[in-house]
């Protein structure tokens, strides 16, 4: 079974399409880049994955759960780090976590163990109490991207995922994603550090004006790339 099957999808807004007839799968345990030009159509699929944009046609399952015929067992099945940090300014730091925990149902014992785990990795322990305001774009980054990675989810979705970042935390991200992909999730990320991608994705799909143009393994990739610096 699929970690993320899309399938043939289609989205048009304002009669413009957007994406045209959009297919792709994500193996269990892969991590695969999605490379594109500014206007390719990368966060329109992400945004569409999570059920933000609507369909003009096509479908999506994750592990064989279909977004439109159980949202909510759908929505459970995955995780999000937004290209910028959607954080609620009534919550503070430790509280984005602990809704983020009850969401995803969570045993409390679990979540509080990987928010100690987490915070101390990212250096935000002292930050807890804090509300977004009070925290600098990095900061305000490094809680967003905690929430997403406390649950233990089959897709983890990420727009952009270092933006923000310190090298340390970013370093520090790297081999989170390889260790939960090496677990079974199945990760889709845009950057546009295409070093870093290189190093981390064993597989890509490249849109330009929202069509799928290409796919296939990293490695692949990286020859194209070099021969077109060549």
């Amino acid at each position: 079974m699929k970690g993320l099957d899309v399938n043939s999808v289609s989205v048009i807004i304002k009669e413009e399409p957007i994406l045209d007839n959009v297919s792709f799968s994500l193996n269990q345990g892969s991590i695969s880049a999605l490379i594109g030009h500014n206007g390719a159509g990368k966060s329109t699929v992400m945004k569409t994955i999570m059920g933000w944009q609507e369909k003009a046609a096509g479908t999506i399952e994750i592990k064989g759960v279909e977004q439109e015929r159980d949202f909510i067992a759908f929505k459970q099945n995955l995780s999000y780090i937004p290209e910028e940090p959607f954080l609620l300014s009534e919550l503070t730091a430790m509280q984005h976590f602990q809704l983020y925990g009850q969401s995803y149902q969570m045993k409390e014992e679990v979540l509080l163990s990987r928010v100690e785990y987490y915070i101390n990795k990212f250096e935000i322990a002292d930050k807890l109490d804090e509300y977004p305001e009070s925290l600098s774009k990095g900061m305000r980054q490094k809680v967003q991207t905690i929430c997403a990675l406390l649950p233990d989810v089959p897709l983890l979705l990420i727009d952009e995922p270092f933006m923000g970042l310190d090298v340390y935390a970013s370093d520090f991200l790297q081999q989170v994603l390889i260790d939960k992909a090496n677990n079974g999730t199945s990760i889709l990320l845009t950057s546009h550090q295409l070093e870093r991608v290189q190093e981390l994705a064993d597989s890509y799909i490249m849109l330009q004006q929202g069509k799928v143009v290409g796919n296939g393994d990293m490695e692949d990739f990286q020859e194209l790339t070099r021969r077109f610096d060549q």
